[in-house]
Order: C-alpha cells, then sequence, then structure tokens
C-alpha cells in the first residue's frame, strides 16, 4: 500500500460498496398498515445499477492514490453524491409508487449509505482546507426536492403532511424548553462558579452535589420531581396558575436544569481559574478597577472555554428534552413514543430526524462562535 493512501477512505468505500450490495435501499408498502416490499439497487435497475458500484470503486482508488488533488475530486464526488441523493429517491418513487395511498419507507441501505457518506465527507474536511460551503449544496438540492413535492410520496413526509400542524408546535415547544433550561443554567452555573471562586470550600461540595444529579436517570429524576411539584402546586394556588404541576413543563425544565449545571459550572470555573495572573496584574497596573479587571480582561479571555460548557450543556438538552415527553412536557419526543406504540419507524424518525439536526447545528454554531472567541484574527 502507497505511504500516501488514506486507510479511512479505503475501509470506508468498501462499506458503500457493501451497501450497494447487500442492503435494500427503500421499500414500497401499498398503505401505512401493510409491510412494505424492500428493493435493492439491482431490483429497481436491473443491469442499470452496475454504473453504481463505478462509485466506491472510484473512491477508493483516490483513496489509494492519496494525493491533495485526488482527495479533492473524491470530495467533489461526494458532494455530487450528497446533492443527487434526493432526486434519487424522487426518481425511484415515481417509478415505483403507484395509488395514492402507497408509500416508500427509506430502508437499511439508504441510511447506512448517508451515513458513510458524511463520515467520508467529515474525513476529507479534515484532510483538506476550505471547501466548509460545499455543505450548502446538498442540503440546497434536499430544500429543491421537497418544495417541488417530489418527495411527497416517502413515508416520513406523509407522516409530515398528516401531522404538520402539530409538528410546528412540538419542534416550538422543544426550542422554547431548551432554550429556557440554557439560560437558567446558565445564570445559575456562573452565580455558582463566581461564589465558588470566592469561597473556595464551596467548590467541594458543590461540585460533588452537582455531579450526584447527573448521576440520576433522566426518567428517575422526572418520577422524583412528581410529587413535590404536585404538593407544591395544591398548597399554593398561584403556582398551580403558572403552570407548574406534576407533570408538564416544570419538572422537565427542572431537570433539564440539573442536568446542565455541572458541565456549565465546571467550564466556567476552570475558564475564570485559567485566566494568566500576569494579564491580570497588567491590567491593574494600568489602573483598572477590580470591576473593570472582571469584565474587560478576566472574562474576556475565559469566554471560548465558558463556550464550550454552553455548546455541551446545549447539545446534552436537546437530547434530554426528547425524554421529557414521557410526563407530559411536549416536544419532538411525542412522535417518538407515539411511534414507538404504533411500530411506525416513520413517525419516530419525524422526531427523532429534527433533534438529530438542532443538536448538530447548535455544536456547529457553538463550536465556530468559541473557536472564533478564542482566535479573532481567524475571524478576518
Amino acid at each position: 500500500m502507497p505511504a500516501a493512501a488514506n486507510r479511512v477512505l479505503l475501509v470506508l468505500g468498501l462499506a458503500l460498496l457493501a451497501a450497494l450490495l447487500g442492503l435494500d435501499l427503500a421499500s414500497v408498502a401499498p398503505n401505512r398498515i401493510l409491510p412494505g416490499e424492500g428493493v435493492s439497487p439491482w431490483g429497481w435497475l436491473g443491469p442499470g445499477a452496475v454504473p453504481l458500484l463505478a462509485f466506491p470503486l472510484l473512491l477508493m482508488a483516490l483513496a489509494w492514490r492519496g494525493s491533495i488533488r485526488a482527495l479533492i475530486l473524491a470530495r467533489a464526488l461526494v458532494v455530487a453524491a450528497l446533492v443527487l441523493l434526493p432526486w434519487g429517491l424522487a426518481a425511484f418513487a415515481a417509478d415505483r409508487v403507484t395509488g395514492a395511498q402507497a408509500r416508500v419507507t427509506l430502508g437499511a441501505g439508504f441510511w447506512t449509505l448517508l451515513f458513510v457518506l458524511l463520515m467520508i465527507w467529515v474525513e476529507l474536511q479534515a484532510r483538506l482546507k476550505g471547501g466548509t460551503w460545499l455543505t450548502l449544496l446538498p442540503l440546497l438540492s434536499l430544500a429543491l426536492a421537497l418544495a417541488g413535492g417530489h418527495l411527497e410520496s416517502l413515508a416520513l413526509m406523509r407522516e409530515y403532511a398528516s401531522r404538520s400542524g402539530a409538528f410546528h408546535e412540538a419542534l416550538r415547544y422543544h426550542l422554547l424548553l431548551v432554550s429556557a433550561a440554557v439560560g437558567l443554567s446558565l445564570l445559575l452555573a456562573f452565580a455558582l462558579a463566581l461564589a465558588m471562586r470566592r469561597f473556595p470550600r464551596l467548590r467541594r461540595g458543590g461540585f460533588a452535589l452537582l455531579s450526584l444529579i447527573q448521576t440520576i436517570p433522566s426518567l428517575a429524576l422526572f418520577g422524583l420531581l412528581l410529587a413535590p411539584l404536585a404538593w407544591l402546586a395544591a398548597r399554593y394556588a398561584w403556582l398551580g396558575e403558572l403552570g407548574v404541576q406534576g407533570i408538564g413543563w416544570a419538572p422537565a425544565l427542572i431537570a433539564l436544569v440539573g442536568y446542565s449545571l455541572l458541565p456549565m459550572t465546571r467550564n466556567s470555573v476552570v475558564a475564570l481559574d485559567g485566566v494568566d495572573p500576569g494579564v491580570v496584574e497588567a491590567a491593574r497596573g494600568m489602573g483598572m478597577s477590580p470591576a473593570q479587571v472582571f469584565w474587560r480582561v478576566r472574562l474576556p479571555l475565559a469566554a471560548p472555554v465558558i463556550l464550550e460548557g454552553i455548546r455541551i450543556t446545549t447539545v446534552q438538552a436537546v437530547g434530554l428534552a426528547a425524554v421529557a415527553a414521557l410526563i407530559g412536557a411536549g416536544g419532538l419526543g411525542t412522535f417518538i413514543f407515539q411511534g414507538l406504540g404504533q411500530a411506525a419507524m416513520d413517525l419516530v424518525l419525524l422526531g427523532a430526524l429534527p433533534i438529530l439536526a438542532l443538536a448538530v447545528a447548535a455544536d456547529s454554531l457553538l463550536s465556530t462562535l468559541a473557536r472564533l472567541t478564542h482566535s479573532p484574527r481567524e475571524a478576518r
């Protein structure tokens, strides 16, 4: 094997080839109740599927060569494949779907294909500089296919069409719950971090308590909050008027804040303690007051690490908010548990895929913000 060969791409290319050869890309069902019949690339295109094999083989050949030009070409091929993917689904649906109730369910082959392509994209982006804007092309292609109604035969889109109002309401509620949890935990964690820096004895006990909360399973914590909140709502009428009760948003918000405090507080303490003492002394030597030193020197220098804590907390809260649907808190988790109860996997995906997209978007946005805050020159 040549020294420049990219072994990661070679393995991913083999996985791509195996998915095309051995897995069904989709299944066609006459309605929502009856099971679908799986269709492989060979079952759909017959001998016309042979050119599909050229794609992973070409990627593997480029990975074997391993030069910068070869990797750039491989990246272009992956972007092209991601751009064409929704239109391939549209062509499959147009060819195979007959009847108003018939629908296409995405199979294991499609999800494996998508996952491997994204992994190849991540590997190539780590090896090459620039080209981040290329991620917009697959998103634009998917948006055009959706806007043109070319993917309406997908079972996932059928589930969305029948629940669009409830979906938008659940999405808004999910975002509101996560935003409130992250905002409250940021305020509390920052106050705790300042108190721990002023009173060092609080650190051991404070972190021990926050770590204990973190170890409690989410469902158990939700359950522990039901009885106290129900008692408070019954005893104090004004709490009931605010919507505080044993189930709903109140226990979900409290639990999410509890889970968020440890990473947020720890990162804030580490960030504030990690500021170079020489920089602080230089600021004092310039005549700055303690408040000016904190707001103009210590906090800006600590901001990247604090933002990392916010990133971890936000991604965690996006996922945990789905579990809160079990106690009547609503959100996108409602579709996940409804789908599990009805054995309707497309309904599960209707709730799970937006949660995944929100988590990835939050992670990317906050990671970029932390990087730009850490290195202003890079932003320019």
